[in-house]
C-alpha cells in the first residue's frame, strides 16, 4: 500500500506535491490546481494513463488560455529542483549557483519555464519538436528494489543493493520521499524504481512500499516527534575514559541520554578538542547512533575530524554561509530525530552553532530528548554562549588552556540540571561541594 494516499496528498504543501509529481514524471504539473494535481498523482501511481493524461490536457487548455510564458519564476525552478529526484551527483549540484542552474533550464528560449512547463529532475530537457504531439511512452516504473537506505548529508539518499559498497544498481531517494517516510540509514526498503532520465545517473524510486517488512504508510503514521512526551535524562553516558577531561566532564558535568549539552566558551578555550574526545569516548559505547556536523569548522579541523573515529556525516567550511551551515546541522539533527523517534537513542556533534541562524541553533539544541518510554535523542554543541534551555551546561576557561593547566573547565560557571536523576542523591552533593570549593577558592 503506497504512503501516498489522498488524504496525505491534500495535507501536503503544493512545494511538496510538486516534488512528487517530477518523481512520477507527470507533464506539466505546475500549471494544474491542487486538486487537479492530487487527481494526477494518484492516477499515475495507481496506473491509471488515462487519468494522467487528462489532468496533463488540462495544465496544457490552461496555458493556451493564459499564454503564461513566465508563469516559472527562476527562484521557483531552482527551490523545486532542490527536491528532485536528480540521478546527477548531489555533490556538484550543491556547489553550482542556484542562477546558473536555472539558466541552464531555461535553455536559451527567453525568461520563462523550461519546454515543458516543469522542471527535469536530471538538468537539461529535450526541445520540442514536431513530434512532442505524438503520445508519449509512458514511464512507468521497469523493476522493483529492495536494499538498504544510506543517507547524503544534503536530505537524500540511496537504496543500496549490495550493502555497504555502493553499485551501478543502487536507487536513487529524493529528500522529499526520505522526509515523507521518516527514513534512517540502515532502513531495509522495497519499491518499484523508474529508469534514469535525460541527464540522470542512477535510477530512482518511485514510491517506498515497505520500511523493514512493514508496509511504509503503518510505519509513517503516529505521534510527530515534538508531540512525543519527554522525561529528564536519566541515564547518564558512562565514558570509562582517562583522559583528565573527560573524567571531569562525567563526574562533575555529567550528562545522559536526551541531554541538551552546550560545551561554551571563547575561542582557544578546549571546547573543540574537548567534543573530538567525547566523539571517541562514545563511539565505544554500544547501541548509540553517533553523528557529527561541522559547521564553519577550519579546514585543519575538518581533516582531523574526518581522520578519527567519527567522520563528519555534514560539513560546511569556515567561510560557508549562515544558510548553508544551518542546513548541514539540520539534515544530521533531522537524522538523530528519526532514530530517536523509532526508539533508538541517537548522538548528535555540532561543531559550531556560531555563525548559524540563531532560530537554527535553537532548533538543533531544542531537538533533544529523552523520550518517556522509548528512544531518545542527545545533542552535544559547541558554541561561545548558551542559547539557554539546555540540562548541562559545560563551560571552559581559556585562561586555563591558554597555560596547559587541563582539564581546562570552569566548574563554577558549568552546571547540571537534575543531577540527582544521573549520578543519583551521592553523586549530586558531590558536584554541590566541588563548586563550593571552587566558589570558596575565588571569593579567598
Amino acid at each position: 500500500m503506497s504512503v501516498l494516499d489522498r488524504s496525505a496528498l491534500e495535507a501536503s504543501p503544493l512545494s511538496d506535491l510538486h516534488a512528487i509529481a517530477s518523481e512520477l514524471g507527470l507533464d506539466g504539473f505546475r500549471r494544474l490546481r491542487k486538486a487537479d494535481l492530487i487527481d494526477a498523482i494518484l492516477a499515475r501511481q495507481g496506473g491509471d494513463e488515462g487519468t494522467a493524461s487528462s489532468a496533463t490536457a488540462v495544465a496544457e487548455e490552461a496555458e493556451a488560455e493564459t499564454g503564461a510564458e513566465d508563469a516559472v519564476v527562476e527562484g521557483t525552478v531552482v527551490a523545486e529542483a532542490d527536491d528532485a529526484p536528480a540521478g546527477t551527483d548531489t555533490s556538484e549540484r550543491e556547489e553550482r549557483p542556484a542562477r546558473s542552474r536555472s539558466r541552464r533550464r531555461r535553455g536559451g528560449r527567453g525568461r520563462g519555464r523550461d519546454s515543458d512547463g516543469g522542471p527535469d529532475a536530471g538538468g537539461d530537457r529535450e526541445p520540442k519538436t514536431a513530434a512532442a504531439d505524438e503520445p508519449a511512452e509512458p514511464e512507468a516504473a521497469d523493476r522493483a528494489v529492495e536494499g538498504v537506505v544510506e543517507l547524503l548529508g544534503n536530505g537524500s539518499g540511496f537504496v543500496r543493493v549490495s550493502p555497504p559498497d555502493p553499485s551501478d544498481d543502487d536507487v536513487y531517494i529524493s529528500a522529499a520521499q526520505i522526509r515523507r517516510c521518516e527514513l534512517v540509514s540502515g532502513d531495509v526498503v522495497t519499491g518499484p524504481v523508474r529508469r534514469p532520465r535525460r541527464s540522470e545517473r542512477f535510477p530512482s524510486l518511485v514510491r517506498v512500499d515497505t520500511i523493514n517488512g512493514a508496509p511504509a504508510d503503518e510505519v509513517a503514521e503516529g505521534t510527530r516527534y515534538d508531540d512525543l512526551p519527554a522525561a529528564f535524562p536519566s541515564e547518564r553516558f558512562a565514558l570509562q575514559s582517562e583522559d583528565p577531561t573527560l573524567k571531569a566532564i562525567e563526574w562533575l558535568t555529567p550528562f545522559g541520554k536526551g541531554s541538551r549539552v552546550a560545551l561554551v566558551g571563547p575561542a582557544r578555550s578546549g571546547k573543540t578538542e574537548a567534543l573530538r574526545r567525547l566523539a571517541a569516548a562514545l563511539t565505544a559505547l554500544e547501541g548509540v547512533e553517533l553523528s557529527v556536523a561541522l559547521a564553519g569548522a577550519r579546514p585543519e579541523e575538518v581533516g582531523e575530524w574526518s581522520a578519527g573515529p567519527a567522520a563528519p556525516a555534514a560539513t560546511a567550511g569556515l567561510g560557508a554561509s549562515a544558510e548553508t551551515r544551518s542546513q548541514a546541522v539540520e539534515n544530521v539533527v533531522e537524522q538523530g530525530r528519526r532514530i530517536a523517534a523509532r526508539g533508538g537513542d541517537a548522538v548528535v556533534l555540532i561543531d559550531t552553532l556560531d555563525g548559524l541562524h540563531e532560530a537554527a541553533a535553537r532548533r538543533a539544541l531544542a531537538a533533544a530528548r529523552n523520550i518517556a518510554e522509548g528512544g531518545s535523542l542527545t545533542v552535544v554543541a559547541t558554541t561561545t554562549r548558551p542559547l539557554g534551555g539546555e540540562t548541562t551546561v559545560i563551560a571552559f576557561d581559556a585562561g586555563l588552556a591558554g597555560t596547559a593547566r587541563y582539564p581546562s573547565i570552569d566548574v563554577a560557571s558549568s552546571g547540571v540540571l537534575r543531577p540527582e536523576l544521573l549520578v543519583g542523591e551521592a553523586g549530586a552533593e558531590a558536584i554541590a561541594r566541588a563548586r563550593a570549593e571552587v566558589y570558596g577558592r575565588s571569593a579567598g
